[in-house]
């Protein structure tokens, strides 16, 4: 189980590298416009410093969830799982937020949460095996 949740945690972190991309790289673009919605020009640049960071705090849980997944399946299970926990578990956080705070992003927190909430069970029965 602790493999699993190790590729869980590897797929949860890709898809915030996506996400990263188009709030601090694309934003305003044509894939983030179809991804978040469409926007003005006007209101581009009134978000873009906001989704710039944005899309970095999602790149550091990224890089903190597959540290942790790849140190789990190397052997190194406690610091792995800990980094691993950490970073998926904030995100299912941030998800858990989206979803409760904005009625209109519900489809958007599920997506964004269901990887992370799959690593932490898949992770923590492993942990308890």
């Amino acid at each position: 189980m602790l493999t699993l949740g190790s590729i869980l945690a590897l797929a949860a972190a890709a898809l915030h590298v996506v996400i990263f991309r188009l709030e601090s790289l694309a934003w305003g673009g044509a894939q983030a416009q179809k991804v978040f919605g469409e926007q003005s020009p006007q209101e581009v640049a009134a978000t873009r410093e906001l989704a710039f960071n944005q899309g970095f705090y999602n790149l550091f849980l990224a890089v903190l969830a597959a540290l942790g997944a790849v140190l789990a399946l190397a052997g190194t299970t406690t610091v792995g799982a800990t980094l691993l926990l950490a970073g998926t578990g904030s995100m299912l956080a941030a998800a858990t937020v989206l979803l409760l705070s904005s009625p209109a992003h519900r489809a958007a927190a599920v997506k964004q949460g269901a990887l992370p909430l799959l690593a932490v069970l898949a992770t923590a029965i492993g942990l308890l095996l």
